[in-house]
């Protein structure tokens, strides 16, 4: 089930915030930017590169992920491993809001979302 119509104009001026917020300089962003995705009750962020081998061509990595719980009214967090599997963030796998959710990211204390 997608996120509710009338969250999602609100979800996106919190990612856009974000995103205008911790995006690289102008400069490098044809080498790395930043973006994310909405998926049904998960939203995904990742960073977008060139292809080593075709520079022409985007490749996107997904680092950080969270999803909408409804009944709980909670998100939930994920990382994703070398396995190219999603785990849940065990020192913090649920925050009340979105935000506490991009605060988690951005902090990155334990090296899991961005390296």
């Amino acid at each position: 089930m997608a996120l509710e119509l009338q969250n999602t104009v609100e979800i996106i001026e919190v990612l856009e915030n974000f995103i205008s917020r911790t995006r690289p300089p102008k400069e490098i962003r044809n080498e790395l930017d930043v973006s994310y995705r909405i998926d049904n009750q998960s939203i995904i962020l990742f960073e977008i590169r060139p292809n080593w081998q075709n520079k022409t061509q985007k490749l996107t990595h997904d680092f950080a992920k969270t999803t909408y719980n409804k009944t709980n009214d909670i998100w939930k967090i994920y990382w994703l491993r070398a396995s190219l599997k999603w785990h849940i963030y065990e020192p913090v796998p649920t925050v009340k809001n979105l935000s506490e959710f991009l605060k988690i990211v951005e902090a990155d204390k334990f090296g899991c979302f961005r390296g």
